[in-house]
């Protein structure tokens, strides 16, 4: 397989005359379109509407671009929006293209992905185990199509989940179910936690038995070092991009992760663009730099409301949401080390890396 990737700025979430400019211009061709990967300016809280409003945008496009119905674009195009921007995070989209063509396999390694939807879930699956084990089935599946023979070669799984309304909720009581959780801020975080013990058990992670509906967001020891999950209302199902490197890629791109500590943890930071190939020293010079295509990192604030020894107020800040200043955080460390704020990281990082921390993966030009 052959993997681009185009990063293109957002002046809003209906905003999508970055990749029109690249479609009119030949660079893309809008059936090769795999997956968007965006960061919406909303809240990126249950009522975050901007996440959708996005998605709606981009479908549209490429529906006419296409001459598909939006429901056909969406059964094999995978749209993540992350809600918000906080600070100095700047809006964009991240779009991704993969074709098919005919080449003798390379020892070298090179960026491969594949993109793959879950079932749609009752409310009462949500955040629980149904959730887990289907995200299990279709990350094992996406790595056979990506011809990732070894699991080590996995480096960044990103996904989008749905989350409890009012509505589902109720739709749940009304048929004799109950609930992971009636706070419906709360559901993201269970559905965030529930996909990435998917991940995390898919790859072998973490012990199966571990895994339970009482474990979910109880037991901070379970955890993946490479999924990253978002919720938003604007979805039912999961939507997965596996992003690894593989024999069989031509692409010119190569991937690498590591896993933040904590939300200052700037060494992770190096160590991901090391493990993608760059070799930096201390930082990355101006060459490495623009070899940088795009950074995606998990954030969140530790839930014992420290950070190294230090109490923080972002656990206790009844005006600000903690998602909301951990995504600030996390990305303003990222963007003075690249010397760009147009990066992506999302908030809650429920059983992704450790309690406190988050997974973090660089994408280079080799």
């Amino acid at each position: 397989m052959d993997v681009n990737i185009y990063r293109v700025p957002m002046s809003g979430p209906e905003d999508v005359s970055g990749l029109k400019k690249l479609v009119d211009s030949g660079e893309i061709k809008p059936e090769e379109i795999v997956a968007v990967l965006g960061k919406t300016e909303g809240n990126g809280c249950v009522n975050d509407f901007t996440r959708g409003y996005a998605t709606q945008s981009f479908k549209l496009y490429l529906s006419r671009e296409l001459d598909k119905s939006m429901d056909e674009i969406g059964e094999t195009v995978a749209f993540v929006m992350s809600g918000g921007t906080e600070g100095v995070m700047s809006p964009h989209a991240t779009i991704f293209t993969k074709k098919q063509i005919e080449a003798e396999e390379k020892d070298e390694k090179s960026l491969a992905l594949s993109v793959g939807f879950t079932k749609e879930f009752l409310p009462e699956e949500m955040g629980r185990m149904e959730m887990v084990k289907e995200v299990k089935r279709v990350v094992l599946e996406l790595m056979k199509e990506t011809g990732i023979e070894n699991k080590e070669d996995v480096h960044f799984v990103q996904i989008k989940t749905p989350l409890l309304t009012s509505d589902r909720i109720n739709d749940a009581y009304s048929r004799g179910k109950d609930v992971a959780v009636e706070d419906t801020y709360k559901s993201m975080g269970y559905t965030r936690g529930a996909s990435a013990l998917g991940v995390a058990l898919a790859l072998g992670e973490i012990e199966e038995s571990k895994v339970t509906n009482d474990s979910i967001l109880h037991d901070w020891n379970l955890y993946s070092n490479i999924a990253s999950t978002s919720a938003g209302v604007e979805l039912l199902n999961c939507e997965i991009i596996l992003l690894g490197n593989s024999k069989k890629s031509v692409s010119k791109y190569r991937i690498g992760h590591s896993v933040m500590k904590d939300s200052i943890d700037l060494e992770a930071v190096i160590e991901s663009m090391n493990d993608a190939g760059l070799e930096v020293d201390k930082l990355p010079t101006e060459e490495q730099k623009s070899r940088i295509v795009n950074i995606l990192a998990k954030a969140e604030a530790s839930p014992d409301g420290y950070v190294r020894d230090r109490r923080t107020t972002m656990l206790t800040d009844s005006d600000i949401n903690h998602t909301r200043q951990a995504r600030s955080v996390v990305n303003a460390v990222i963007s003075s080390i690249v010397g760009d704020p147009m990066v992506y990281v999302s908030g809650g990082a429920e059983h992704q890396g450790p309690a406190g921390g988050g997974p973090i993966a660089t994408i280079i030009e080799k």
